[in-house]
């Protein structure tokens, strides 16, 4: 039976207090104003008190509106009728299509069972070398791509959403500018990727509550198609400004704040999520892609200081470029020996002689001569950054790897290069 009250007991900004018994945390509510229903969702519970937090901001609301509790939480339509489809942070349709309301399952339920996971070993394919070649995407994975505002975040994003070899991509969108939105869903209507792309988009202008739900729907829907036996990659831009909302909200509640502001469970928030990262070991999987944005560039920044801690390592973007110092894969063992046998000796010979040529590119700004050797090293940096670490290469990883040899044979004798003798034999590309 539906709890309906007449009275509302105080209004904070965007939450409003209702005198309320045997509501649960989470649980919806309709309030009725007489301008219409607004949605709202229980995020605090005190006693016989309920805190609900009014999607459409409490603009309009009086003490004498009428709250109505629905009995279940946040809920989402379930079938391949998503596909291709565009929905808000509330799962209602962003894209003029029809509203889906049949089959729908609950969002931010538990992570899956430990016993039902299978350890890691298939990568997911993307097509840009800095990944492929040097830090592997794994299946199941959760990452983080650690970034400055004004970076190409969200064009990487994109590249990867058209590019990966995976069953259906799910695009969260958090706090995004409506041009960021309108770039996602032209890029992906472009390359003829939407029809395998469901998008739950949240943008600045809209309520601060569907922030918080963005990452919960877009992961409740993922698993769903993986329980079906589909391979899902799931890319969430911008967690940052998920974690914002978070201490909005917090604010509101006049929570005790921790470190900068943030709640005092922002790693538990963060877990809660990153964790529902999972390859079944009868069904699918659910890859986790998320950008994440350091203010002022500051890694130690709780937001990316708390996601370091949960994740299987990070990408940097510095540059309009995935950083190969700093940027780590740590289930890329699991596959890169898998791939081909010169993928992780060819991997750490061209890692090493780039950090050589960091090191000659110091000694040249100070002024120091140039050897033979340092001549050879900037030849090579420049080769390794316009063939490998530009974003807009697009070539499968055995052409990368093949595009290694040849980078490596155009600057140093095979001897230079620290590789085995077999698989200079073997590899070895001939000079022009």
């Amino acid at each position: 039976m539906n709890k309906i009250y007449s009275r509302i007991e105080s209004i904070v900004g965007n939450v409003i207090a209702v005198k309320a018994r045997d509501v649960q945390y989470g649980e919806l509510a309709e309030v009725r104003t007489r301008y219409g229903i607004s949605l709202a969702e229980t995020i605090r519970l005190d006693r016989d008190t309920a805190f609900l937090q009014v999607f459409s901001g409490g603009r309009g609301i009086s003490t004498g509106d009428e709250v109505r509790f629905l009995g279940h939480p946040m809920q989402v339509s379930f079938s391949d009728n998503l596909q291709g489809r565009i929905f808000d942070g509330a799962g209602e349709p962003r894209d003029g299509g029809p509203a889906l309301t049949d089959n729908l399952i609950t969002i931010a339920g538990p992570s899956v069972n430990p016993y039902k996971r299978i350890v890691p070993r298939e990568m997911i394919r993307t097509g840009i070398p800095m990944i492929d070649v040097f830090n592997t995407l794994v299946k199941s994975q959760k990452l983080p791509i650690f970034s400055v505002s004004g970076e190409p975040y969200n064009q990487l994003l994109a590249r990867i959403a058209m590019q990966a070899e995976v069953d259906l991509i799910i695009l969260g969108g958090m706090g995004l500018k409506y041009d960021d939105y309108l770039f996602f869903k032209d890029t992906l209507e472009e390359g003829g990727s939407l029809s395998k792309t469901i998008m739950f988009v949240h943008t600045a202008a809209d309520p601060v509550v569907e922030c918080l739900m963005v990452p919960d729907i877009s992961l409740a829907v993922a698993e769903r198609f993986a329980l079906k036996g589909k391979n899902v990659l799931v890319l969430l831009t911008d967690m940052t400004n998920f974690a914002d909302a978070m201490k909005e909200i917090a604010i509101t509640q006049e929570q005790v704040p921790s470190n900068r502001g943030y709640p005092g469970d922002l790693y538990s928030q963060l877990a809660a999520r990153y964790e529902k990262a999972v390859d079944f070991s009868d069904a699918g999987s659910i890859t986790i892609l998320a950008v994440t944005t350091m203010p002022g560039d500051d890694v130690t920044h709780p937001i990316p200081d708390n996601t370091g801690y949960i994740t299987e390592g990070q990408f940097y973007l510095r540059g309009g470029r995935i950083e190969p110092f700093g940027s780590l894969s740590r289930l890329k063992q699991m596959v890169n020996g898998k791939t081909r046998e010169d993928h992780r000796a060819i991997m750490d010979a061209m890692i090493k002689l780039f950090a050589a040529y960091r090191d000659t590119l110091e000694k040249k700004s100070m002024g120091f001569q140039m050897s033979q050797w340092d001549r050879k090293l900037l030849k090579y940096g420049e080769l390794f950054e316009q063939r490998m670490m530009d974003l807009s290469v697009n070539i499968p990883l055995e052409k990368a790897l093949d595009q290694c040899w040849e980078i490596l044979a155009e600057c140093f004798e095979p001897r230079e290069t620290g590789l085995r003798t077999e698989l200079i034999q073997k590899f070895w590309a001939k000079r022009a």
